[in-house]
């Protein structure tokens, strides 16, 4: 499993606002890429003061091994895992190489597993899939503070 980090830091903090991952190899990567996504919110959180509310560090590994898993599962080849933080959110972008686009299933609880896309749509403030040349990109943006919703 190979996690290449491609990261940029805020100009003014020094911050990394943003970080970029290629996760190659095997197996590891689900909860490899949980671990890079929690580090990525606690180093904005400690050394830029950015409020993160503990819902928003479990939402986001959520978030994160579901949409790994699925490009792990369906797509050939590496996955990019992308962060960046926006605002009072954080966006969480899945590129892979398969082009066929994720549907949410119907709602059925004697159905196992296939249920990824619906959780994060679930959880996230919003989730766009995006077609790309050699593949798509999924992302999903959630908020960083505890709020009455998502």
């Amino acid at each position: 499993m190979e996690a290449v980090p491609a990261g940029e830091e805020d100009p003014v903090s020094g911050v990394p606002r943003r970080a970029s991952y290629v996760l190659d190899g095997d197996g590891a990567w689900i909860a490899e890429a949980r671990r890079l996504a929690a580090a990525f919110l606690t180093r904005a959180q400690a050394e830029d003061a950015l409020p993160v509310s503990s819902r928003a560090m479990e939402v986001t590994q959520l978030v994160v091994s579901e949409l790994v898993t699925n490009a792990r599962k369906y797509a050939p080849g590496p996955v990019r895992l992308d962060l960046r933080i926006a605002g009072d959110a954080l966006e969480v972008m899945v590129r892979d190489g398969s082009t066929a686009l994720p549907v949410a299933g119907v709602a059925n609880p004697d159905r196992v597993g296939r249920h990824g896309l619906e959780i994060v749509l679930a959880v996230a403030r919003g989730v766009d899939v995006q077609p790309e040349p050699a593949g798509k990109r999924i992302t999903a943006l959630i908020s960083l503070m505890e709020t009455g919703g998502r």
